[in-house]
């Protein structure tokens, strides 16, 4: 069955609410150097700034499913994406730690109010095309990942804010309000197949989605970590010109993964992507710390794709493996423990440089973190068919 014109555009729309995602919280990795030195900030306040949203992710994933039931999915969308958009442009007033810190955390909020709607959406849209749907939901993030790390210096934002780096991380949400526009009146009211009291709790005893989200948490450390201590890893390593495009492949690299797994479908419904995954994941931060030069670029390359592999296999499960009504609380339940994950670590691992003085001793939890998440995921039972609405 071909696509339609109104199936087109629901892709736009899934591909730029993946964009909304990530937009406005991975503008802050390439500014690091100069917002380190206006606030005379530690690493770990540095993990905290980078990783913070995403511990909101983990906080506030039960709350968005808790707006899904209330509101809808169209009412969940507009009150997160909104949120995301405001509150991204208001860490640039100051400058002010207080400011900086409190604006990223409700900023994160927002993300997290809106991340379950998402694969609600995929599920409501294209019952039969998950897999598409789920690609391009995908790459929005992606590109939202990569897009400020690549434009904001040296070349893009940053020149055309004059150097200053509040303008350069408000102007992002530009984009984010614009689109959230859009998806919100397009989105419906209401999924298909919801009960007329929608369940929105997590089942926090079904040992599935608790395996997929500390699995994925894994990864997502090892991504958060990177974007947070690559850049004064190398600027303390004599490498300030090589941040932009380390940071660049390091989320570039992640667009790959759609035609990997458009080679390689398997990589969706079995335990290789995730296992494959972390093993790379293991070797791509070794050879991080230990190359010289401009090697860390390739490293960069490949733990970018690797984490961006196990995320892409993530992102398709709860419209495959759960019932429609079920499918925000089950994406809650998998994106709380996976972002706790993702929160916990990063800060353990600017704790330890900041203890030891050691900058290639941050990335030690991650490689630990992808050897646990290879581990887990032999348990794994990941499903080939969508299950029923029942």
């Amino acid at each position: 069955m071909r696509l339609t014109r109104a199936d087109w555009v629901r892709l736009l729309l899934l591909w730029l609410g993946g964009i909304d995602l990530r937009l406005t919280m991975l503008a802050v990795p390439p500014l690091i150097p100069s917002i380190h030195h206006a606030l005379n900030l530690d690493e770990k306040s540095v993990g905290a700034l980078v990783s913070g949203p995403v511990l909101l992710l983990a906080i506030a994933s039960v709350p968005g499913s808790l707006l899904i039931a209330k509101l809808g999915v169209r009412g969940a969308l507009l009150v997160g994406l909104a949120s995301v958009a405001v509150f991204a442009a208001l860490r640039g007033y100051g400058p002010s730690i207080p400011v900086l810190f409190t604006a990223t955390f409700l900023m994160g909020v927002g993300v997290a109010l809106s991340q379950p709607a998402f694969p609600s959406l995929v599920r409501e849209w294209f019952p039969r095309r998950i897999a598409i749907a789920t690609a391009v939901y995908a790459n929005g993030i992606l590109i939202g990942e990569t897009l400020p790390t690549v434009f904001t210096t040296p070349v893009g934002v940053l020149p055309l804010a004059h150097g200053d780096w509040r303008w350069a991380i408000a102007s992002w949400s530009a984009l984010v309000l614009v689109s959230a526009i859009a998806i919100g009146a397009a989105a419906p009211a209401r999924t298909a197949g919801s009960a007329a009291r929608p369940r929105w709790w997590p089942d926090w005893r079904q040992g599935q989605a608790i395996r997929i989200g500390l699995v994925m948490g894994m990864a997502s450390a090892a991504y958060f970590g990177a974007n947070a201590f690559i850049p004064d890893f190398l600027d303390q390593t004599g490498r300030h010109d090589l941040i932009s495009p380390t940071l660049g492949v390091l989320n570039g690299s992640q667009l790959l993964t759609a035609p990997a797994v458009a080679l390689w479908p398997r990589l969706l419904t079995g335990r290789a992507g995730f296992i494959g995954s972390a093993v790379i994941m293991a070797a791509a931060q070794l050879g991080l710390v230990l190359t010289p030069g401009v090697g860390v670029v390739a490293w960069a390359f490949v733990l970018g794709f690797s984490t961006a592999l196990a995320f892409v296999v993530v992102l398709s499960l709860p419209p495959r493996v759960a019932p429609a009504g079920d499918v925000a609380r089950m994406s809650a339940a998998i994106f709380t423990l996976q972002y706790a994950t993702a929160f916990v670590i990063p800060l353990l691992a600017g704790a330890l440089w900041d203890a030891t003085g050691q900058a290639a001793l941050a990335f030690t939890p991650g490689i630990f973190a992808a050897g646990a998440m290879a581990w887990g995921a032999m348990a794994l039972r990941i499903p080939d068919r969508v299950q029923s609405s029942g």
